[in-house]
């Protein structure tokens, strides 16, 4: 018969409930600005619900009211080091920690608040509607709030998009040497979704100091959280990953307030993370005004039982029975918290000369200048000024043939001995002797504590990376071991790091580099070969960079550690194992970004490649022998860093076009390069811009069918060729 051996969890995994002895022990100074902050998140919110039935309000409107005791409660008396981000519903989560980070001392919810009070509730309400004076120039609106400066570092609209990014405000922090934590808010329809569980795996194998914070409300839309999970105890997710986890009545702050202490008290002392899960309700639907009883999917009964346990009332009535307020000043506190957003709303609004007695608009001065819709998608490059650009044809310092994977592993090198910004993760790059192709041969052993093996969770540590790109203290590289994993992380490389600088107002750095593995050739079939250059050029906010030799490879990975955008590095395996000049102990040059190169001069066709296929169109025209085609090495591919000056010149010259590439036609680069050259250059073409690319079909494993759906120097000729017979015709 076999032996059964009950087995418990390594991590504890309490529920705290407060008492009236809590109540009766609680400081009153703490008590007095919980009400303070709780009468100005509701009271924001009651009119944030007024504009939207106003119309007033662009876009959703997510109310967290009822749910503002979890947001105080955890974040009031966080320090401004730490840091916080939220959901799409964290309009609360966003107010109590700028909020508490312009009063530290609290707010007395009788006294009159001060000026910098009133500019977080202006400039929130703004950033709501969609206003210029808003925290990100109105780009941001009801789920994109953030202000660097107090620690709230973004709410986000991606159910559970917003986790990875708080594990990378934690490894900021401990790795900075601080004992200062990250909290990241999320709700029960978050808890099922992978990025927010492979965080937490990540966050516990790193002993990460970040809370994740179950908002649990019971709802994710219509849908109850008994409907979604077998066990609707969300804090016990924290188990199954050595995570300490609290349970908790979320309505009452200073239960809150108690399982927060205790989950920073942890994290402070370098434990590692926290899971708390506090109940809460949200007293109206998804968006709007209307309850969830009006939609059918809850009852009266219900809605009426959460609000007989309201936040606001559980603070007041214990203030009232300490004799720390009588119940006539809670009144007058609740009357001065409306009549405050009251004046807050004459900020931005005004009566609509056109509309109905009473009727109020937007003050036309506030919107933002339709001008300003593209600006500050990436940075201006000022960060290059004054740096040290060089070419293999001026470059005065010593080179000679060396193999390319080598140059990469030296770069690093050279980069992470004169910066100790930069960290480098992925996975296996700790081991194997530099990971999986030597990239990161020697670095584990030199920075043990910058070089981060990570799991197998792409989101988790792409959004990691983007978290530690947004704090701003260090520099992240990540590797993906191929490029085709990059899907797996798509919604943390192109909703979160790619659009984060635009989304938050323009002005937010991104400084991170993504190396992508391009492996055609290798025998690894569909899901390990593709050329992702033609989906991160449709993505606004990434630079691209395809670096096709050693010396350019030291140039451009220089650019792209110094560059304050988030840079896309590519790499071909096909050029791992080449070699080429490369620079023998000067590795500090720069290669200008948008700077491509000529690599053949010509006068007959104009041939623009990118990667390995620059040496394939080398080898092709070679081989031909009479075609005087010039050569053009793109080196920077999105569309703010593409070459126009260098590509126009020569397509005036030579009238045909010629665009290269290895990879499938439909994820294909040269698809959209061809657009933009026929729209800007039509006038000098000869003809139609060709194209040589791969098949329609990603490369299979078959050696013979990997080869036909790929492109190399043989169907370069055989394009040129046709090419010059048709001229000629």
């Amino acid at each position: 018969m076999a032996t059964h051996s009950p087995l418990a969890p390594s991590s504890p995994w309490v529920e705290i409930t407060a008492g009236t002895d809590d109540w009766d022990a609680a400081d009153p100074a703490l008590l007095r600005a919980m009400l303070g902050q709780l009468l100005l998140i509701r009271s924001f919110e009651e009119f944030v619900l007024t504009l939207a039935g106003e119309g007033l309000v662009h876009g959703p409107a997510h109310s967290s009211i009822g749910q503002e005791g979890g947001a105080v409660g955890s974040i009031i008396t966080l320090t401004g080091a730490d840091e916080v981000n939220g959901s799409h519903r964290g309009h609360h989560q966003f107010l109590a920690k700028a909020l508490a980070y312009v009063a530290p001392e609290g707010i007395d919810p009788l006294a009159e608040v001060s000026p910098e009070v009133r500019d977080v509730l202006t400039r929130s309400l703004a950033e709501i509607c969609g206003l210029s004076r808003g925290y990100c120039k109105g780009r941001g609106g009801s789920m994109h709030l953030q202000w660097k400066e107090a620690g709230a570092m973004g709410t986000n609209a991606i159910v559970g998009g917003g986790v990875p990014q708080a594990a990378g405000f934690a490894w900021a922090n401990k790795h900075a040497g601080t004992d200062a934590v990250s909290i990241t808010y999320f709700g029960d329809g978050a808890v099922n979704i992978g990025s927010v569980l492979e965080s937490m795996n990540l966050a516990a194998a790193w002993h990460l100091p970040v809370c994740f914070f179950i908002e649990n409300n019971q709802y994710a839309v219509s849908t109850n959280v008994s409907e979604s999970t077998a066990e609707p105890r969300l804090s016990a997710r924290g188990l199954g990953f050595n995570i300490p986890s609290w349970k908790v009545d979320g309505m009452n702050p200073l239960a809150v307030h108690l399982a927060t202490q205790e989950a920073l008290a942890h994290m402070r002392a370098g434990n590692g993370p926290t899971v708390i899960e506090a109940d809460v309700y949200r007293y109206f639907h998804q968006n709007g005004p209307f309850p969830g009883s009006a939609f059918g999917y809850r009852t009266k009964e219900e809605e009426a039982e959460w609000r007989a346990r309201d936040p606001l009332l559980q603070v007041s009535e214990h203030l009232v029975r300490r004799g720390l307020m009588t119940q006539a000043e809670v009144d007058e506190s609740i009357a001065l918290s409306k009549s405050l957003m009251d004046a807050v709303g004459e900020v931005i609004l005004e009566a609509d000369p056109d509309g109905k007695p009473g009727q109020r608009r937007i003050k036309p001065s506030e919107w933002p200048d339709p001008n300003f819709v593209d600006v500050g998608i990436r940075g201006d490059l000022s960060e290059f000024a004054g740096v040290r650009y060089e070419e293999i044809d001026t470059f005065r310092g010593q080179t000679a043939e060396r193999k390319f994977v080598d140059v990469i592993a030296e770069t690093f090198d050279r980069r992470m001995a004169t910066d100790d910004r930069i960290v480098i993760m992925g996975e296996d790059i700790h081991r194997l002797n530099g990971g999986t192709n030597g990239a990161t041969k020697g670095l584990a052993s030199a920075y043990p504590d910058r070089i981060l093996g990570t799991p197998i969770s792409e989101n988790a540590f792409v959004g990691l990376g983007g978290g530690i790109a947004l704090d701003g203290r260090f520099v992240p590289v990540i590797e993906l071991m191929y490029a085709d994993f990059m899907w797996v992380a798509a919604d943390q490389i192109f909703n979160q790091i790619g659009k984060a600088r635009h989304m938050f107002g323009g002005e937010s750095d991104v400084p991170l580099v993504l190396r992508g593995k391009v492996a055609m050739g290798t025998g690894y079939g569909s899901q390990h070969s593709m050329d992702p250059a033609g989906i991160y050029v449709t993505a606004a906010g990434w630079r691209i960079a395809a670096p096709s030799n050693p010396f350019d490879y030291v140039g451009i990975m220089n650019s792209a550690l110094r560059c304050k955008d988030p840079v896309l590095v590519l790499e071909h395996v096909d050029l791992y194992t080449s070699t080429g000049l490369a620079p023998v102990d000067d590795l500090d040059y720069f290669i200008e970004v948008g700077k491509a190169a000529i690599r053949r001069t010509g006068e007959e066709i104009t041939v623009i490649s990118y990667l390995s296929m620059v040496n394939e169109c080398v080898a092709a025209i070679e081989e031909i022998g009479t075609i005087d085609a010039e050569i053009i090495d793109l080196r920077w591919l999105d569309r703010a860093s593409a070459d126009w000056d260098t590509i126009g010149e020569s397509i005036k010259k030579t009238n045909n076009v010629l665009i290269v590439e290895q990879g499938a036609i439909g994820t294909g680069y040269g698809a959209w390069l061809a657009d933009e050259i026929q729209r800007r250059y039509f006038d000098w073409l000869d003809q139609p811009v060709q194209r040589v690319t791969g098949s329609v079909a990603s490369p299979s494993i078959s050696k013979v069918l990997e080869r036909a759906a790929i492109a190399k120097s043989e169907e370069v000729a055989a394009k040129l060729r046709s090419i010059v017979d048709h001229a000629g015709n």
